[in-house]
């Protein structure tokens, strides 16, 4: 099996550890102000809905731990949205077209070839009736799947970070994390892992490659 080759790469790492959306997909938040104004809704719905509307934030944690289920969620938060907004597949219309990040899954990709054991850490926003790890195609490259409703925990609760390296079977000082929350770093660093807040793709993954000492190399 290749190992990393680049010098500048950190020689201890063996993990990566990868948040999902907006580290494995692009900015939804655009997608999700077009699909708003596309339901006849404010542009900033989706977001206010989600984050500032306090049934919104119980329903959206709900869903994370799978205390309810997608169905559930839809059903629940449609009603917040508006009355004209259907429930079914609400989660699956919202994020249809959120694109994957191309470059991010071919750089976690090459860590696997070179060695690295990888691992998803995400806050789940459900997997019935819409899964969106099977969207994206990236759910085979990872050793270890942490998806906060199946282990009843999430970011950024630390024990969700111990239990992803003791299944990882790796210390945090040989662990990389990325993540686009910075909420979710501290728990992390406490446990010696490096790491890395998600901005644009291009940048991200050019931290990771110095890091990692691999290269994304997009499939033709």
């Amino acid at each position: 099996m290749p190992q990393p080759t680049d010098t500048a790469h950190h020689p201890t790492l063996r993990g990566l550890i990868l948040d999902f959306a907006g580290v494995l997909t692009g900015d939804p938040r655009p997608v999700h102000r077009a699909w708003c104004e596309s339901e006849g809704l404010l542009a900033e719905a989706w977001r206010a809905t989600l984050n500032d509307n306090p049934e919104g934030r119980r329903l959206y944690a709900a869903l994370e731990i799978g205390q309810i289920g997608q169905a559930e969620w839809n059903a629940g938060t449609a009603a917040l949205l508006g009355t004209h907004v259907a429930p079914e597949n609400l989660m699956g219309r919202a994020w249809a077209k959120v694109p994957p990040a191309r470059r991010m899954a071919a750089l976690a990709r090459a860590a696997k070839g070179a060695g690295y054991r990888l691992a998803l850490l995400s806050n789940s926003f459900g997997l019935e009736p819409f899964n969106p790890y099977e969207q994206t195609g990236i759910w085979d490259l990872f050793d270890v799947h942490m998806v906060s409703e199946v282990v009843g925990l999430a970011k950024p609760d630390p024990a969700i970070y111990q239990l992803t390296l003791d299944r990882l079977g790796l210390p945090g000082s040989s662990c990389v994390f990325v993540d686009d929350h910075p909420v979710n770093l501290p728990p992390a660093e406490a446990l010696g892992i490096t790491t890395v807040l998600a901005t644009t793709e291009d940048e991200t993954v050019d931290e990771l490659e110095r890091l990692l000492g691999v290269s994304a190399v997009l499939p033709v």
